[in-house]
C-alpha cells in the first residue's frame, strides 16, 4: 500500500510538472501585451479583440483580411460619442449668447475656389479724383501680399473648408461667444468683390452645433432690397435653416422665441417701405406669422433712432468699430441710445471692436484708424457697452480682416516690403482671451441689472 501511495504520489508530481511546462510554453507563444483570454482565433472573431491599436504593432508583408479585422477598432455607440463630445466642450468656457460676433465667409483659395477670393482685395480709390491720384492702385496678390493691414494665422483661408470652420468655431468657443452673425446674401448673389456664400450655411450651421453655437443671420445690403423681396428672403431663411438646432432664436420679455436678424445700412430704404414688412397691418408684413422675428438696424446717424422707431425695427446696433466716427459708434453716446430704446422698448445692441484699420484697401483712410493699444482699445469698448447696460454686445468681428477689426488669431510677418500689424508683444490669441474675460463681466453685470 505505501509502495502504492508513493507511486501515486511521483505520477501526480510528473504530471503537475508537464502541466506547468506546457503553461510556460504557451505563454512564451502568447502575443505580446495580449492580456488574459485565448491566445488564439482573435484574426477569426474581431469582435473579441479588444486590444488598443496603438498597442499593436504594425505588421509587415500580406495584409490579409484577417489581420485587418485584428486591427479594427470597434465603431463607438452614439451615447459613447456624445459622451467624449461633452468631455471635450467641458474644456471650453460655456457660451454666451448674449454675446454676437459678425462673422464672413466671403473669404476664398485656389485650393478650394480655384482662384483667391477677398485675399485679393482691390485697393478702392478715393471719391475725390484729386486725392484719389496720390495713392496707389490695383489688386493685392496673394499669399504673400493680401488685402488687410494683419496677416490671419490660419493663412489665406477659404470659408468653404471645413477645417478652417472648425478652427473658428474652436476660437469662437475659446472666447465665449455664443452667437456668430453671419454675413448673409440671398442664393445667387454677392457682395462687388466676392462670390454667392448662401450654399456655405449649412456648413456653418452644422459646426456651430458641434460647439453648441448658435448663427443669426447679418442681412447685407444686397441689389433690389426691399420690403418684398426681403419678405421673401426672411421666410427662405426660416423655412430652409429655421429647424437647424443652431438656428439662433432669442427668448424675448414675454416669453416668445423669435428668431433675431441684423439688418445692415437699413437706412438705405425709406421707413415707409420697411414698416410694409415690420408693423402690422404692412402690405409684406412678417408680423404675427412664422417668419416673425427680431429685427435689428444699424443706427449710424442720430436722426436714424427716429427712423428705426418708424420703421418698425425691434432693435437697434451699431456695428462700427471706431469711436468717434459717428454718432452711433461713439461710446460717449451709449447711454443716451439705451435711454432711448428703453423708453420705446427697442433693444440695444452696441458693437465692441478691438480697433479699426483699413488702409491697405482703403490707404487714405488714416485718420479713422483706431489703434489696439494692446487690447486697451477693445476693454474700454467693452466697458462701455457694460456701463450702458446693453441687451446685446456685439463685437466687430471676428475676422473683417479688411478693416483691421479681426479677434481671429494673427500671426507677424514680413513680406518684400510689407510688414504685417500683429498682437505682439502678446500671443495670437490675446483678444481671443480678452473677450473671454469680459463675456464673465457680462454675466455678472445681468445678473445684477435683473435683481
Amino acid at each position: 500500500m505505501a509502495r502504492f501511495r508513493r507511486k501515486t504520489c511521483i505520477t501526480l508530481t510528473g504530471l503537475i510538472l508537464f502541466i506547468f511546462v506546457i503553461t510556460l510554453i504557451l505563454k512564451s507563444l502568447r502575443p505580446e501585451g495580449s492580456g488574459f483570454g485565448s491566445p488564439f482565433g482573435l484574426g477569426l472573431f474581431p469582435h473579441l479583440n479588444r486590444v488598443e491599436q496603438s498597442a499593436v504593432q504594425p505588421q509587415i508583408g500580406e495584409d490579409t483580411s484577417a489581420s485587418k479585422a485584428a486591427r479594427t477598432v470597434p465603431k463607438k455607440m452614439p451615447h459613447e460619442s456624445a459622451v467624449e463630445s461633452e468631455a471635450e466642450l467641458s474644456d471650453f468656457p460655456a457660451p454666451n449668447y448674449n454675446l454676437h460676433a459678425f462673422y464672413y465667409t466671403w473669404y476664398g483659395n485656389p485650393q478650394f475656389d480655384g482662384k483667391y477670393i477677398h485675399w485679393d482685395h482691390p485697393v478702392l480709390p478715393h471719391w475725390d479724383p484729386k486725392v484719389a491720384v496720390g495713392y496707389p492702385k490695383g489688386r493685392h496678390s496673394p499669399p504673400e501680399d493680401i488685402g488687410a493691414n494683419f496677416y490671419p494665422a490660419l493663412g489665406t483661408y477659404s470659408s468653404r473648408d471645413p477645417s478652417v470652420v472648425e478652427a473658428h468655431m474652436q476660437q469662437l468657443r475659446t472666447a465665449a461667444i455664443g452667437v456668430l452673425a453671419l454675413s448673409w446674401y440671398p442664393p445667387g448673389m454677392k457682395d462687388d468683390n466676392g462670390e454667392p456664400t448662401d450654399n456655405i450655411v449649412p456648413l456653418i450651421l452644422d459646426v456651430a452645433q458641434k460647439y453648441q453655437l448658435k448663427v443669426a443671420f447679418h442681412i447685407e445690403p444686397y441689389k433690389g432690397r426691399d420690403d418684398l423681396s426681403m419678405y421673401n428672403n426672411i421666410k427662405y431663411t426660416v423655412e430652409k435653416y429655421g429647424e437647424h438646432p443652431a438656428f439662433y432664436r432669442y427668448k424675448t420679455s414675454s416669453g416668445k422665441l423669435l428668431p433675431l436678424f441684423y439688418v445692415y445700412d437699413s437706412y438705405l430704404l425709406s421707413p415707409d417701405k420697411w414698416a410694409n414688412l415690420l408693423k402690422d397691418g404692412g402690405r409684406h408684413s412678417v408680423r404675427n406669422t412664422p417668419f416673425d422675428g427680431l429685427f435689428v438696424g444699424l443706427l449710424v446717424e442720430e436722426k436714424h433712432k427716429s427712423d428705426i422707431l418708424a420703421a418698425g425695427f425691434d432693435g437697434v446696433y451699431t456695428y462700427f468699430a471706431t469711436n468717434g466716427f459717428s454718432y452711433g459708434s461713439s461710446h460717449n453716446n451709449w447711454k443716451f441710445i439705451k435711454g432711448f430704446c428703453d423708453s420705446n422698448n427697442l433693444m440695444f445692441i452696441p458693437s465692441v471692436g478691438p480697433g479699426y484699420m483699413d488702409t491697405s484697401i482703403r490707404p487714405w483712410n488714416f485718420q479713422n484708424t483706431r489703434n489696439r493699444i494692446n487690447g486697451k482699445y477693445y476693454e474700454t469698448a467693452f466697458g462701455a457697452a457694460l456701463d450702458a447696460r446693453a441687451d446685446v454686445v456685439s463685437i466687430t468681428s471676428f475676422n473683417e480682416w479688411h478693416e483691421g477689426t479681426q479677434i481671429e488669431k494673427a500671426i507677424p510677418k514680413t513680406a518684400g516690403q510689407t510688414t504685417y500689424q500683429d498682437y505682439l508683444p502678446h500671443k495670437s490669441d490675446i483678444y481671443l482671451e480678452i473677450t473671454r474675460r469680459w463675456a464673465e463681466k457680462l454675466v455678472k453685470e445681468r445678473e445684477k441689472w435683473l435683481v
